[in-house]
């Protein structure tokens, strides 16, 4: 049996996610986003944190309630351990249904930044293309929302990302054709989503609202934070003056049903 952890008890599951890196556990341990779950809520000895489709786990893999917290998730979920016995269990509990494939991770350090070179990057966009700040007119907009629900589907409104979130979009035609913007947020900083159309890629796009968002987050001391999921988005991030840090292992796991 699990339990989920009380809003007034979050800093209960901290000690078990001191070696994580991920600023969504931070998202979750500062009262912004997600939620967790223990195996005892008086004694824990394993716990899970989910933030949107991110499951992190940690503790005691030889819990009796292991299996419980591994089937303990999404539909369709990225999940992120430190453990080689929680990827084994993993591996076991999700036999089927799983895909291993790396992330990429970056140096956490704003002094890397080159300011002019990322407002050059803004200022490359061609003249029948305009960036905007998410606001209430573009946030409105259902082509942002058709690239990625997750611009500002991990906020509980329009309004409530319009309170502690930051976006940029790319407008050509009235669509957005590309954005940047808080996939979550932490005390100290935003986690990056990025999308472009399909049709409009490899234009320079996706760079100019990630430098137009990185800029404004600087300006604001909050810390832009960038995760890859693919080698695309490392050359990218590259592009944008981050650093890297190390691949590190992630679970794609999907409990739909086939057929």
């Amino acid at each position: 049996m699990i339990t989920k952890v009380p809003e007034n008890q979050r800093q209960l599951v901290k000690p078990f996610f001191e070696a994580f890196e991920d600023t969504l556990i931070r998202s979750y341990l500062e009262g912004h986003m997600g939620e967790a779950w223990v195996d005892d809520l008086h004694h824990p000895t394993a716990a899970q944190i989910t933030v949107s489709i991110f499951t992190f786990f940690a503790g005691d893999p030889n819990t009796p309630a292991v299996e419980a917290l591994l089937r303990n998730i999404p539909e369709d979920v990225l999940i992120t351990t430190e453990s080689e016995e929680w990827q084994q269990l993993i591996e076991t509990v999700h036999a089927e249904a799983f895909e291993k494939y790396s992330r990429y991770r970056f140096e956490n350090s704003s002094d890397a930044f080159d300011r002019q070179h990322l407002q050059n990057l803004v200022n490359q966009l061609p003249s029948d293309y305009t960036v905007r700040k998410l606001d209430e007119t573009v946030i409105e907009m259902p082509s942002l929302h058709a690239l990625s629900e997750d611009f500002t589907g991990n906020f509980e409104s329009a309004k409530d990302f319009l309170n502690r979130g930051i976006g940029y979009a790319v407008i050509h035609e009235d669509k957005v054709v590309s954005g940047a913007s808080s996939f979550s947020v932490y005390d100290e900083g935003i986690e990056i989503e990025v999308g472009t159309h399909s049709d409009y890629r490899r234009k320079g796009l996706a760079a100019v609202a990630s430098a137009a968002l990185i800029l404004d987050c600087l300006d604001r001391q909050l810390y832009p934070n960038w995760d890859a999921d693919n080698i695309g988005s490392v050359k990218l991030a590259q592009h944008l003056g981050y650093i890297l840090k190390e691949p590190y292992d992630t679970y794609y796991v999907t409990t739909r049903k086939k057929g």
